[in-house]
């Protein structure tokens, strides 16, 4: 695993400068149980195997016992952090003067996504880090598809729990808004759960100031220049794909707190 983004950003460099390598990034996810409706039980660890949600009976997903370091002082901001990321059974222990270990019962899912690099900002890097699997539990996870001018990014797609996902959903649509160039054309980025829209972002386009040779007051003559520019852009809209850069696969995986 990569110890935050800054780990990750130092290994893909490597990977691409010293290898040759094309990567392509998503964010992590766990080995969920699945339970059907009619009895089966799958593991699902890829967002694009995860059943139908009118399929679903029953999901669990992994937990672990975390085990955190710090200053004293930091102490408050830790247990918030923990509560945020759905921890249960948080309690503290002084170890010496000045110093703390905090437990917390909490979703793997929540480690891997942006946990280490919260701690070291709450901390400001004097925070340590450790844990212990425990065991599965009963959880509530949907599946959130991003799409991009109404096409579904694959590598985008994640498993998250219900009470975030329209946050993590505006999260993903904020960072491909400022990621992905400008076309010729308006590309709205979305976030769903099944056929449902939960977040919105559009990108507009290049705007052409097609009247720009138009002189004098002909009204009737700009009208036309912009109907036809308008049908044109419609046109390429329908046609035209939307390339998405690597920096912006980067960019969804940083956490939505940071500043």
């Amino acid at each position: 695993g990569f110890l935050g983004l800054l780990h990750l950003d130092i290994v893909q460099e490597r990977l691409e400068r010293e290898f040759g390598m094309s990567l392509l990034l998503s964010a992590p996810t766990v080995k969920y149980d699945v339970t059907l409706t009619n009895g089966e039980e799958v593991v699902v660890d890829n967002p694009s195997f995860f059943p139908d949600a009118g399929d679903v009976e029953r999901v669990e997903e992994p937990y672990i016992k975390a085990s955190i370091m710090i200053p004293e002082k930091f102490l408050g901001s830790v247990m918030e952090l923990c509560r945020e990321q759905r921890g249960e059974k948080t309690q503290f222990d002084y170890l010496a003067v000045g110093r703390v270990e905090v437990t917390s019962e909490m979703p793997l899912a929540e480690v891997l996504f942006d946990f280490y690099d919260r701690l070291k900002t709450v901390t400001r890097g004097y925070g340590s880090f450790d844990y212990d699997a425990l065991d599965y539990r009963a959880t509530d996870i949907v599946k959130v598809d991003i799409m991009v001018n109404k096409e579904r990014v694959d590598a985008l797609s994640q498993l998250v729990h219900r009470d975030k996902a329209r946050s993590r959903a505006m999260h993903y649509c904020d960072k491909l808004s400022e990621t992905i160039p400008k076309h010729q054309f308006k590309i709205p980025i979305q976030g769903t759960i099944g056929g449902t829209i939960i977040a919105r972002k559009t990108i507009n386009a290049f705007r052409k100031d097609v009247t720009a040779k138009c002189y004098g007051g002909d009204i009737t003559r700009k009208r036309k220049l912009l109907d036809k520019q308008k049908k044109g852009k419609q046109k390429m809209k329908m046609v035209g794909s939307v390339e998405i850069p690597q920096e912006a696969f980067i960019a969804v995986l940083k956490t939505e707190k940071e500043k």
